[in-house]
């Protein structure tokens, strides 16, 4: 009997050192609920509300009818003197909100109260070279991790409760030019992501990394003849060497993919959009340039294209096609179709069987698109009009002819993401009508240099306004209603199923509108410009909305006479969270 006590205390004392010794169970999200976020309400996981990116939520508790009463619940400040644009989505979970700001820093605030719980710095080196401000759009959670992209190019995973490192790995060399600004998004336990720094002469890539150890599982290039990898071997050559660019241009050919992907898991495909081609100049790289300015379906296990559609082949305008690609189901002349949609950059809305990349159909959805006349039907491919591309620089290095080009190269639709409701089956697209005046240069590639080739001077082409949010019936190609606003707009929209679409504008407003008529139902000032994108979830019973407060991104940079308009808007840097009174 003693003998029997003594082998059973010494089985117990054995597996409570085994259980001591095996690492704990990292909890938090796990795969199956990055696959369920669009349809949970207590939380937000994903960049997009949901791995398609709808932004849309159920919830209804904030609708229409009550929206008018939204009040402040807290504002939390991002400190200190790193203002600039703040275009991050937040996230949400387990009483926590999780926002990345800019210069690549990233907080972690109490969601019922506000309190900062922790924030990581990172350390960036002198030299880094982005393009379009020191922007991050947020951020990507899993299991005990909080997971972001920083702007020297590098992928760092901290402990979501504490914000300390658990790995960090460098992706690309931003001496190069290369950087990072994308919120990651995790597929069956890998983190997927694009870089950023398509001016500057870079090769675009999609790459996945082990989400737990941060190890390189495969990268997929985007501009054909090179190579791709998987599990440390060769995985194949992007596209066929010289196919669609002549000599060495493929080299430094650009094709970023800087604003990360989807993921439709119903036709296992991630979707990924590219960036221009480099450099602007047309005249140096003639053919399509495969695969800048296009959506490609990747298979997320193996890093292989399954099938491309190139929106603005052979690219003279920067007519970067990264804008995301958002599957959604509709029926068109009676048949049911798995689809996708995108707003280019080039000013034409896209519907595409997604199974496939099919051509479906191609709607405009700005005042002018003057490089092109739509689209055929047959091949998929502009009506270009040949004399608004930029012409040739001379010989002696004079720069080419000037044209007049609608939209301008900051886009019909820039970064900022748009959202797909499910009840009203319409996308609203925040979009923005301007021109150029564009001309080519000449342009040798230095590492490290801008590699543009091109100059320009960006105008308004309308008296009342620049930004548009527009409403779209992607079965029609018809814009159902649409809001003007003076400034451009720049930030990300969110639906709801309280039939209301919220979007904030540079003058400060988070404003909400009937997602059936268009009419504005709410606004408040925030304080400064309005660039990021709005989330909602349920917390203790109530509804919340939350928006990043924080004007900059491209449009100062690079708006000339447009940016000059709105030169006075205070920066900022807040985390916004309103909800109904009790």
């Amino acid at each position: 009997m003693k003998g029997q006590i003594l082998r059973r205390l010494s089985g117990v004392a054995a597996l409570a050192l085994t259980l001591s010794a095996a690492p704990l169970l990292a909890e938090g999200p796990t795969d199956a609920d990055l696959m369920n976020d669009a349809a949970s309400t207590g939380d937000v996981l994903t960049y997009g509300m949901g791995p398609q990116a709808h932004r849309f939520s159920a919830l209804s508790a904030i609708n229409a009818g009550n929206v008018a009463r939204l009040v402040p619940a807290f504002a939390a400040s991002l400190g200190g003197e790193k203002q600039r644009g703040q275009e991050a989505q937040p996230i949400v979970y387990d009483g926590m909100i999780y926002v990345t700001g800019s210069y690549s820093r990233l907080f972690a605030f109490d969601a019922r109260t506000g309190e900062e719980k922790w924030q990581y710095d990172a350390r960036l080196p002198d030299g880094i070279m982005p393009c379009c401000d020191v922007v991050n759009r947020g951020a990507a959670i899993y299991g005990d991790k909080i997971i972001f992209a920083t702007l020297d190019a590098r992928l760092v995973a901290l402990n979501r409760h504490t914000g300390k490192v658990i790995w960090n790995k460098q992706t690309a060399d931003y001496q190069a030019g290369y950087s990072a600004t994308a919120a990651p998004i995790i597929v069956k336990g890998k983190v997927i992501y694009g870089n950023s720094g398509g001016e500057f002469g870079v090769v675009g890539a999609v790459e996945a990394r082990d989400v737990n150890t941060g190890e390189l599982v495969w990268r997929r290039p985007t501009i054909e003849g090179h190579m791709g990898a998987l599990n440390g071997k060769d995985n194949g050559i992007t596209g066929k060497t010289n196919a669609t660019w002549a000599g060495d241009l493929w080299k430094t050919g650009g094709g970023a993919t800087w604003l990360g992907g989807t993921y439709d898991p119903e036709t296992n495909l991630l979707f990924f959009g590219t960036g221009n081609p480099s450099p602007w100049n047309s005249h140096l790289r003639p053919g399509d340039n495969l695969y800048t300015s296009s959506t490609l379906a990747i298979d997320p296990d193996t890093g292989v294209i399954k099938w491309h559609y190139q929106t603005t082949p052979h690219d003279g305008w920067d007519f970067d096609g990264v804008n995301e690609f958002i599957p959604f189901d509709a029926t068109i002349n009676g048949k049911p179709m798995k689809l996708g949609a995108k707003a280019d950059r080039n000013g034409y809305f896209f519907v595409l069987d997604r199974t496939n990349g099919k051509f479906i159909g191609a709607h405009k959805f700005v005042m002018q698109t003057t490089w092109a006349d739509g689209f055929n039907a047959k091949t998929g491919r502009p009506n270009y009009i040949a004399a608004n591309r930029p012409g040739a620089p001379g010989a002696a290095g004079e720069k080419g002819g000037s044209v007049f080009a609608s939209p301008s190269f900051l886009g019909g639709k820039n970064w900022m993401p748009m959202a797909y409701s499910q009840d009203t089956g319409l996308f609203y697209i925040p979009s923005n009508d301007w021109g150029m005046d564009i001309w080519n240069e000449g342009i040798a590639y230095k590492k490290g240099a801008a590699y543009l080739g091109a100059g320009f001077t960006i105008k308004s082409i309308a008296d009342d306004h620049i930004g548009a949010l527009r409403a779209m019936d992607p079965r029609t190609g018809k814009i159902v209603w649409e809001y003007k606003n003076k400034a451009p707009l720049w930030g990300g929209v969110l639906t709801t199923g309280g039939n209301l679409v919220f979007t904030g504008t540079p003058e400060g407003y988070l404003k909400a509108f009937d997602a059936k008529t268009g009419q504005e139902l709410w606004k408040f000032q925030t304080g400064s410009g309005v660039v990021g994108s709005p989330v909602t979830w349920e917390q203790d019973g109530e509804q919340y909305v939350a928006v990043m407060s924080g004007w900059g991104g491209a449009v100062p940079l690079w708006g000339g006479e447009v940016a000059k308009s709105f030169k006075d808007i205070n920066q900022g840097g807040s985390l916004w969270v309103f909800k109904l009174p009790k």
